[in-house]
């Protein structure tokens, strides 16, 4: 069984900051994690003497992401999910939620048995994870479609929503819905029942109706400010609503494109580490670069670090997780501590893995990202074996 011991260096363990510390994995799982004058003087294992101005962190959870290097959920390829496993290590992530898109019925049901069938038979070692599924649509306002396709929105119906379910073999962990829509509570309230997180997104709820929606069930909002009714002095909106209940965790895309640094601040402000998680909402340009893309159907426009429908509508985003590790830390001022607890321990928290993933701890996954005195990514482990190494 293959052991990985990185010594001598930071490492931001569950129970806290080890100053001169190490991490001993055995298998997929970490094994030890302590201080130097803790660590075995010999041991069969792959030593990796770090620098002293490194850290040692907690693989991060994408928890909304719909491609990357070319590939897309929708696709519903093996191929697809595999370079998307492939590739998002080198950005510190480890596991994520295979994001589908509003689209037709039959597509949206080829995306869900392929994801599926990826976790049951591909999910590797030395790979990020794919943890489960994000149902983003159908069950959205057309009002508030973004670049999701308008003509495939529909209403929330629980029997499509279990037939759904019971192709992706249990799989939908998370779903985008308008609540305010027809039978939009009642889905939510199912939602809940049924250990499914239910997420206010592409949604034109006016506050008493979001209050509503976290009465039924709603814990979750996606991409915090985008594509839903923002915050006006006279209404709050979706996004003050979800601001002010301690209850709904926020998603939140930093990319300084999407939400404006100052907003970025606020969402800090208003929810602290404990509320926010990180994102990337990203799509399959992300890697690749400028061009022409197709995202849902859709031609997207990929010019910068902007990701556009042809109307100048933002489409998903090409960022990276360490890159939004990195702006958050930038845009409020916050320690890496509470950075790990946004990409990190919150997705976990939130998907009910936390017993496994989000923290640096013996027995639990061997998902472990090395990070330079910039916090650059230099090396990740994913669940034990090697996935990427600068």
């Amino acid at each position: 069984m293959k052991r990985w011991l990185l010594k001598n260096t930071t490492i931001y363990a569950e129970t806290g900051k080890i100053e001169q510390g190490y991490v001993l994995t055995e298998g997929d799982k970490v094994s030890e994690v302590g201080p130097m004058s803790s660590c075995p003087a010999s041991i069969e294992a792959e030593v990796v003497e770090l620098n002293p101005s490194f850290t040692v962190i907690p693989g991060f959870i994408d928890v909304h992401i719909h491609g990357a290097a070319g590939a897309d959920v929708m696709d519903a390829t093996n191929e697809a999910l595999r370079t998307m496993a492939e590739a998002l290590p080198k950005e510190g992530t480890t596991s994520f939620l295979a994001t589908t898109m509003t689209a037709p019925i039959d597509r949206i049901e080829r995306a869900l048995e392929n994801v599926a069938q990826y976790i049951r038979c591909s999910n590797l070692p030395g790979e990020a994870e794919v943890l489960g599924i994000h149902l983003e649509g159908p069950f959205i306002s057309p009002k508030r479609a973004g670049a999701q396709h308008p003509n495939n929105i529909i209403e929330p119906n629980i029997e499509l929503f279990q037939k759904w379910q019971n192709i992706a073999n249990g799989y939908i962990r998370l779903v985008t819905l308008a609540p305010e829509e027809n039978n939009g509570l009642a889905l939510t309230a199912y939602l809940k029942k049924a250990g499914v997180i239910a997420s206010i997104g592409h949604s034109d709820a006016v506050y008493e109706q979001v209050k509503t929606a976290i009465d039924a069930g709603v814990k979750h909002a996606t991409h915090l400010f985008n594509g839903m009714r923002g915050v006006h002095h006279r209404e709050p909106g979706v996004a003050g609503a979800v601001l002010m209940h301690d209850e709904v965790v926020c998603e939140l895309i930093v990319d300084g494109i999407h939400v404006a640094p100052e907003m970025v601040r606020f969402a800090y402000k208003m929810k602290g580490c404990e509320g926010l998680i990180l994102i990337t909402d990203a799509m399959r340009a992300k890697c690749l670069g400028a061009g022409r893309y197709e995202l849902g159907g859709q031609e997207v426009i990929v010019q910068g670090e902007k990701a556009t429908l042809r109307d100048g509508t933002l489409a998903g985003s090409i960022l990276k997780l360490g890159d939004a590790v990195k702006n958050a830390m930038s845009f409020t001022g916050c320690a890496l501590e509470d950075v790990i607890r946004m990409a990190s321990w919150n997705p976990a928290k939130q998907l009910g893995v936390l017993d496994r993933k989000g923290s640096i701890r013996a027995g639990k996954d061997a998902d472990l990202v090395v990070l330079d005195e910039q916090h650059h990514v230099v090396m990740t482990i994913c669940r034990g074996k090697l996935a990427y190494a600068k």
